[in-house]
């Protein structure tokens, strides 16, 4: 009994420092992140009933706001790997001096709030906004184009936001992978697209699953964008929650609806996981 003792102070000893370090983060994801979430899930089983979920996955509007949701996070994890991947393999090939400037132009804009850059959104976007009053100028179209209060407007302003999520995963990868690949079956005979495609690509896949995954899920909650670029017209599950919360004060259906976009979140970001077989690291 004396040695046990002795083998777990030694081991408490050891790890003391450790554990002290980790007493404040563990406290912190206490009160800001776990406490919320329980608190969550009790507002949405409002005395022991489950007909805030069954209203939430039968009721028809509720549904169609959650495929929407779906389609539109969807969409835009597909533009932005379209936009994301040749971003990243420039950086990823260019010299030290051009990819730092390339880098610096996409942090660029995440030194201003997505408040901001929404706004800013709505003034290029608008039927007498800078994009429109160019093409009327230049002859190209006859009519300002309907670019703001609708899914093209919403889609515009997400990717925007969400483009680098896409690139810092895929860039990362892309560094890991060894260029005398290429080379090598160039050597061999193949084409540099024939290379491209059955090397370079295949060993960038995990990169590109992370940046999908990150952009789906994210585009999931996103709330200011869709809220003020599509003017209440593009209904997703964020605007319908602050909807719920604001004009009707139903806390119960609104967590509820909330703890169901949790849950897909997570079956998403499980998927991915076990199709990567848990590499998700991108930095």
């Amino acid at each position: 009994m004396s040695v046990l003792t002795g083998v777990l102070g030694r081991r408490a000893g050891r790890h003391g420092p450790a554990l002290a370090l980790g007493i404040l983060p563990i406290a912190f994801l206490l009160v800001l992140f776990v406490y919320p979430v329980l608190r969550l899930l009790l507002f949405s089983v409002e005395n022991g009933s489950l007909a805030h979920f069954e209203k939430a996955l039968t009721d028809g509007l509720y549904v169609q706001v959650l495929l929407a949701t779906f389609e539109i996070a969807i969409v835009v994890a597909v533009i932005c790997l379209l936009l994301g991947y040749p971003v990243a393999y420039l950086l990823a090939t260019a010299s030290p001096f051009w990819a730092g400037f390339g880098f610096a132009l996409l942090l660029l804009p995440f030194w201003t709030s997505v408040l901001v850059r929404t706004y800013a959104w709505m003034i290029i976007l608008g039927r007498n906004g800078i994009f429109n009053r160019t093409l009327l100028e230049l002859g190209i179209v006859d009519q300002p184009l309907a670019l703001l209060h609708n899914t093209t407007g919403v889609l515009i302003g997400m990717v925007h936001v969400l483009l680098p999520y896409m690139v810092f995963p895929i860039y990362s990868i892309m560094k890991r992978v060894d260029m005398q690949l290429l080379s090598a079956a160039e050597g061999l005979g193949a084409s540099s697209a024939q290379a491209f495609r059955r090397i370079y690509l295949p060993l960038t896949l995990p990169g590109v699953f992370a940046g999908m995954t990150l952009v789906f899920i994210i585009s999931l909650g996103f709330f200011i964008t869709p809220a003020l670029l599509g003017g209440g017209r593009v209904m997703m599950i964020g605007v319908q929650v602050e909807r719920l919360v604001r004009q009707y004060l139903d806390w119960s259906l609104a967590a509820a609806v909330a703890v169901i976009l949790l849950a897909v979140a997570l079956g998403v970001a499980a998927f991915f996981r076990r199709v990567l077989k848990g590499d998700l690291t991108w930095t």
